[in-house]
């Protein structure tokens, strides 16, 4: 059974695929009166550090650029999908050059400044974080979705293989 916050989280992003686009600036929903601090509850939905680290608002864009383009069932090609997608949302500079899954941790942390998170769960990684796992093989890699997890296919679970790290760009 899926937890609160992720059942919030989920209705949350159907709503957001049927309310129509508002336009930045003079058609802005944001009102300072309004606006406030997240509870501790809002904060656990986004993920552990939420409210406290600020990584770069382009890996939510390269998760929503990742759902997109994913397929309903794997096409052995997690770390290309995911490579793609962190370079059409401009979180990276340029398309990394490892060639497996396991490699992308290495990779992201030493070539495009990448912080790895004191994450154990995948469920609780925050949105737009990139999740590493080893094991036999390539391995795999996939993006933090509000929904679940994204690579080159979506799915509401996490992989079962080892987890190596979550990673996100800090905010410059």
């Amino acid at each position: 059974m899926p937890s609160k916050s992720f059942r919030i989280l989920f209705i949350f992003s159907l709503l957001c695929l049927f309310l129509p686009s508002v336009s930045p600036a003079r058609d802005s929903l944001f009102n300072s009166e309004d606006a406030r601090e997240l509870d501790s509850t809002e904060v656990r939905a986004f993920g552990p550090k939420a409210g406290k680290f600020r990584y770069d608002k382009t890996m939510l864009n390269a998760a929503r650029i990742a759902a997109d383009r994913a397929h309903a069932h794997s096409q052995s090609s997690c770390w290309r999908y995911v490579k793609k997608a962190l370079l059409a949302a401009k979180t990276i500079d340029s398309y990394p050059k490892t060639a497996y899954a396991k490699q992308a941790a290495a990779e992201l942390t030493n070539s495009y400044g990448f912080k790895k998170l004191a994450v154990s769960d995948p469920f609780k990684a925050p949105l737009g974080s990139v999740l590493v796992y080893g094991g036999r093989g390539a391995g795999h890699v996939e993006i933090r979705t509000a929904t679940g997890f994204v690579s080159d296919f979506a799915t509401p679970r996490p992989s079962k293989r080892p987890l190596i790290g979550v990673y996100v760009k800090p905010r410059v």
